[in-house]
């Protein structure tokens, strides 16, 4: 007896279908996956950073996130309550991260922007925060189906806190075109911040806390009172900010000398600041993939960094660095004297930003959403072993 085929489709929700093959003896001999994409992907991208100070890196992660998948017309992009999507992707870790989650069974993605290491010199008495803070980390890595480790050394932390999860290294991406400095942006930039056109100016970025070396900044400007200091970034952890007050007794000792501290500026802002500046000053004490000094660097300023082991894993190219203090005052004359190690400096900003070309982040990002998006289509598969998928 001849045993005949017949093809049934089945049409799912989201306009995938599946052509499934059955014979008459009733088993899967093949399957044919074929994607239809009549509708496009829609990526819902969330931050709590939208509804609190705005004046730090994960919501500037956040918003150039936004702007990077928008730039294109492949897929589609809800922010935060503008509704809802295929996949969830959060730069944020709190409460509205798991409600949202609640939505995305298999769909979620989350940017690890922070490790509990990120807390020291950050919050005060740290140390009896820290079992806290890992288990609650371990938590918020465990409920996201992909983690995405922004550096080497958040990698490691995911993998050291046991959360069961899937990890993808992606950098944050710079806009160069963005952060590209002309003659019109450093001259708005300069008479914004009161610059004379013949001042050489440094600039640090960073919350004003002790991670983020803002002390060293200020001894750096003391040793070197022929040029212009000018440190961008507020509080936003108020009292709670680690050292605040001591910070607050140095801000009050020097400012008004050769140092000027901004407070916080909007991120449309910041073009306009550093196309203002000469180089950049990058004193923080721990990082994961800091994006002001490759903002910085996009924006065709020599940029110094200290001298730390998560930057030796993190960086494909070469970048300058200090140890100490008193190596970032001399690097600092250095470049104020000596013409060739200036340029030579802006030279090592140009290739150092290569590695985050937004581009290749893109496809990656877009890689990832896709195989969560297929998910459903893997577990039939493993739900029925005599499925065979082409």
């Amino acid at each position: 007896m001849c045993q005949s085929s017949e093809i049934y489709r089945i049409i799912k929700p989201d306009s995938q279908y599946l052509d499934i093959f059955l014979d008459s003896t009733s088993r899967f001999h093949q399957i044919i996956k074929i994607l239809k994409k009549n509708k496009q992907m829609k990526i819902h991208v969330i931050s709590e950073t939208a509804y609190m100070v705005k004046g730090n890196g994960v919501h500037t992660a956040f918003v150039d996130h936004v702007e990077l998948l928008s730039s294109k017309k492949d897929i589609e992009t809800v922010v935060n309550n503008e509704g809802s999507g295929n996949v969830m992707h959060s730069h944020t870790y709190g409460p509205y991260f798991f409600w949202k989650g609640l939505r995305y069974p298999r769909k979620k993605v989350f940017t690890a922007h922070v490790i509990p290491d990120s807390i020291k010199g950050s919050i005060p008495a740290w140390k009896l925060w820290m079992p806290f803070v890992k288990w609650y980390m371990k938590q918020v890595y465990s409920f996201a189906d992909v983690c995405i480790a922004i550096s080497p050394r958040v990698e490691e932390a995911i993998i050291e806190s046991g959360a069961k999860t899937h990890i993808e290294r992606v950098y944050n991406p710079i806009s160069i075109e963005k952060w590209r400095t002309t003659p019109e942006k450093r001259q708005q930039g300069r008479k914004k911040l009161g610059i004379k056109e013949n001042e050489f100016v440094v600039i640090g970025v960073g919350q004003l806390q002790a991670r983020k070396g803002v002390e060293d900044f200020i001894d750096v400007a003391n040793a070197i009172p022929d040029a212009k200091f000018l440190w961008v970034g507020g509080r936003p952890f108020g009292h709670m900010t680690e050292g605040i007050a001591r910070i607050d007794a140095r801000i009050s000792e020097n400012e008004g000398k050769n140092i000027q501290f901004t407070g916080m500026l909007d991120l449309d802002q910041m073009p306009l600041v550093y196309a203002a500046a000469d180089m950049m000053l990058f004193t923080s004490y721990q990082e994961n993939c800091p994006l002001a000094p490759i903002e910085g660097a996009a924006s065709g300023l020599p940029v110094v960094f200290r001298d730390l082991n998560e930057y030796r894993s993190l960086y494909e190219h070469a970048y300058l660095t200090a140890a100490t203090t008193d190596e970032f005052i001399s690097i600092t004359r250095k470049m104020m004297n000596d013409q060739f190690f200036f340029e030579n400096g802006k030279i090592i900003s140009q290739t150092l930003i290569k590695q985050f070309d937004k581009n290749i982040v893109r496809e990656k990002l877009l890689n990832i959403y896709q195989y969560l998006q297929e998910n459903e289509i893997q577990t039939i598969s493993a739900k029925f072993p005599s499925l065979q998928t082409n």
